[in-house]
């Protein structure tokens, strides 16, 4: 048996990154990995952002428009559980908590934010990292899991910090190799969403399909990209309730995706080096490069999750 349980694929997502997985369901990490120097405390993230349990999700977004992607809970110091902007998604109107929303709010936007604590939605006993674990465990987890953010704690459960796919990255790049052409690594084919569709449609495949990043196309041509960062500064208090024209949060759920999305887009070719799709997620401080082709037409899309992988793991 597996010293981690491994996890299905989220529905309809081409989970590319088990092909890096042994049969037991473990990456076979590459050697010079394992010589890598640091631990945790050294590469993790410090301080991390931690609120209370009975924290408003009006304040959680908030904070996390302010750029974060997670937020730790905690009481005194210990870690309770974990708050991803793909779990406020969930709630707001993309997956199962959005029932909550509909059974106890009524719809109602201003107290489904005002009045529900990130106690109902948070990750209970979330999947943590130790201040003293080295990085090939570290990176199993997340491969394993196929999650790209872990708390960082002491062993008796108090909070250090926070470990991501791109701290890892920035740690690791510069000490590995890379070499492969971006057609090598990059995920094909894209899940998209339309430009007539709106913020509910891109919620409810951002949760399906368990990404955090939505391209936007217009007849086959790139146009946008939608991502969940996009979304939690869409619902920040201070954005969303300027935009309600009801209390009524399907009324906000309607809104077109095109006045969401960024029309920003960092591109690279097939034929490109992986190195420089790194430099460019490095330089534009994004997770993901969009893959087209002359003619803009999205061919694939690199993460940090992919370049991550193909820097760290044997291939056959």
């Amino acid at each position: 048996m597996n010293k981690y349980m491994r996890l299905p694929p989220r529905k309809g997502k081409r989970r590319r990154e088990y092909r890096w997985l042994r049969s037991d369901g473990t990456p076979n990490l590459s050697d010079r990995i394992h010589r890598v120097p640091g631990d945790m405390e050294i590469i993790a993230r410090k301080p991390a952002i931690q609120v209370s349990p009975s924290v408003p999700i009006a304040n959680a977004l908030k904070l996390m428009s302010e750029n974060y992607r997670s937020l730790l809970v905690s009481v005194a110091g210990v870690l309770k559980g974990l708050l991803l902007a793909t779990d406020l998604i969930d709630y707001l109107g993309g997956g199962d908590h959005f029932k909550i929303v509909e059974g106890r709010h009524r719809y109602n936007l201003f107290s489904a934010l005002d009045r529900e604590s990130v106690k109902s939605i948070m990750i209970h006993d979330p999947i943590v990292a130790y201040t003293d674990e080295k990085l090939p465990s570290v990176l199993e987890k997340m491969a394993v899991y196929g999650i790209g953010l872990l708390p960082v704690v002491y062993r008796d459960g108090r909070v250090y910090g926070v470990i991501t796919e791109h701290d890892v990255l920035k740690h690791l790049y510069g000490v590995v190799e890379l070499g492969v052409k971006i057609s090598k690594v990059m995920s094909s084919p894209v899940v998209t969403i339309g430009s007539n569709s709106s913020v509910w449609d891109a919620m409810k495949k951002i949760i399906a399909y368990g990404f955090r990043r939505l391209p936007v196309v217009e007849e086959n041509t790139v146009i946008g990209i939608v991502t969940a960062m996009d979304l939690i500064r869409f619902f920040s208090p201070s954005s969303v309730f300027k935009r309600a024209t009801s209390s009524d949060i399907r009324e906000v759920l309607k809104t077109s995706i095109t006045e969401v999305a960024s029309k920003n887009l960092v591109t690279v070719k097939p034929e490109d080096d992986l190195s420089e799709a790194v430099k460019k997620m490095f330089s534009k401080n994004v997770s993901s490069v969009l893959v087209v082709n002359d003619d803009m037409e999205l061919v694939g899309i690199a993460t940090e999750r992919d370049v991550l992988y193909a820097l760290t793991v044997k291939r056959a």
